[in-house]
């Protein structure tokens, strides 16, 4: 069976997607397996195991109807057997639909855009079914032929050894002028507004680092996050990540850490798929639905009355103001 998994973006859904992605690879009926990415997420897809095909499109360029027309074109001749929509939104959903193959997809109930149910079949999950996790693999099963009556558990997405690139540690420190080599990734970037942590709260973390790892490495993700990282580097003698960093690199770097520090983001969710001890803070988001699970990852709720309201904007901004400095300290001082 030729299976087609959707999942345009963004960095840390595409992460959770990996215990579904292991299940397709595993499966004695699959034969090949094909993902269609957001070009703009491409770099994460060099995490996936070698025999995954990789398809771009994109939908953010300068001509997103002509790209989307020749990704469609290439995946309908390709003729699999079945599609996987694990995005649920509209464009994800006709994108599928178009590649001309029966196409699975989320939970009606779980969908924010409900039209893209009209080009699905949408898999019912079960109650117990609550984390993203556990839905992308009872979706993967359905379209595989499995529906069953019990809910599927949930499995932590992991990166096996050896699928990057090999990024030596000591070299890459070297090239980032990093002469610390015990050090804690404080990722300050939250992606959305409501996810942003004070910068007050940023420095009193810096500044009560255990001995077995003193120094604070801020990670970004754009050009705004970048400045705000070079300045909280500044005011705390910390050190801020002078330049992007591919996906090899990147793994390196939070293979080596003592821990990582930040909110529910992309980079948070690959160290914990890495291993790596972390620290998410929650607001908006629910870490009962997207945090890593296990005896390395810690949760500091700020449980507003008003939430997880998933909203990336606010009026108040209450949720991160919540978040104390020392509940964080508390857990590095622990590891």
């Amino acid at each position: 069976m030729k299976v087609l998994v959707v999942r345009l973006s963004a960095f840390g859904d595409i992460i959770h997607c990996l215990p579904a992605l292991d299940d397709l690879l595993t499966h004695p009926d699959v034969s090949e397996v094909h993902w269609l990415v957001d070009e703009r997420y491409a770099f994460v897809s060099e995490i996936f195991p070698a025999q995954v095909h990789i398809h771009r499109v994109a939908l953010k360029g300068d001509q997103p109807v002509r790209s989307a027309w020749q990704a469609i074109s290439r995946l309908r001749a390709l003729a699999f057997d079945v599609v996987i929509d694990l995005q649920g939104l509209i464009k994800s959903s006709v994108l599928a639909r178009a590649c001309g193959s029966p196409v699975y997809g989320i939970d009606r109930r779980q969908l924010r855009e409900k039209l893209s149910a009209l080009f699905t079949r949408p898999v019912p999950f079960h109650a117990q079914e609550k984390h993203v996790v556990q839905q992308y693999r009872h979706v993967a099963a359905a379209a595989c032929g499995n529906n069953g009556a019990e809910p599927l558990s949930y499995k932590q997405p992991h990166i096996k050894p050896g699928t990057t690139r090999c990024y030596p540690h000591a070299t890459l420190l070297s090239e980032l002028g990093l002469i610390q080599k015990e050090y804690v990734v404080l990722h300050s970037a939250g992606g959305w507004a409501t996810k942003q942590l004070p910068a007050e709260t940023w420095l009193a973390i810096a500044g009560n680092l255990p001995k077995q790892a003193p120094t604070a490495v801020f990670s970004w993700g754009n050009d705004a996050e970048r400045e705000q990282a070079q300045a909280l580097a500044t005011a705390c003698s910390g050190f801020a990540l002078p330049a992007r960093l591919n996906m090899s690199a990147l793994c390196t770097l939070l293979t080596g850490a003592r821990a990582v520090v930040g909110a529910d983001t992309g980079l948070l969710h690959l160290a914990a798929a890495l291993d790596t001890p972390t620290i998410t803070f929650w607001g908006p988001s629910a870490s009962w639905r997207s945090a890593p699970i296990g005896d390395k990852h810690w949760h500091i709720e700020s449980n507003p009355e008003c939430g997880p309201c998933f909203q990336r904007t606010c009026n108040h901004f209450i949720c991160m103001d919540r978040i104390q400095s020392d509940a964080i300290v508390k857990v590095l001082h622990e590891i």
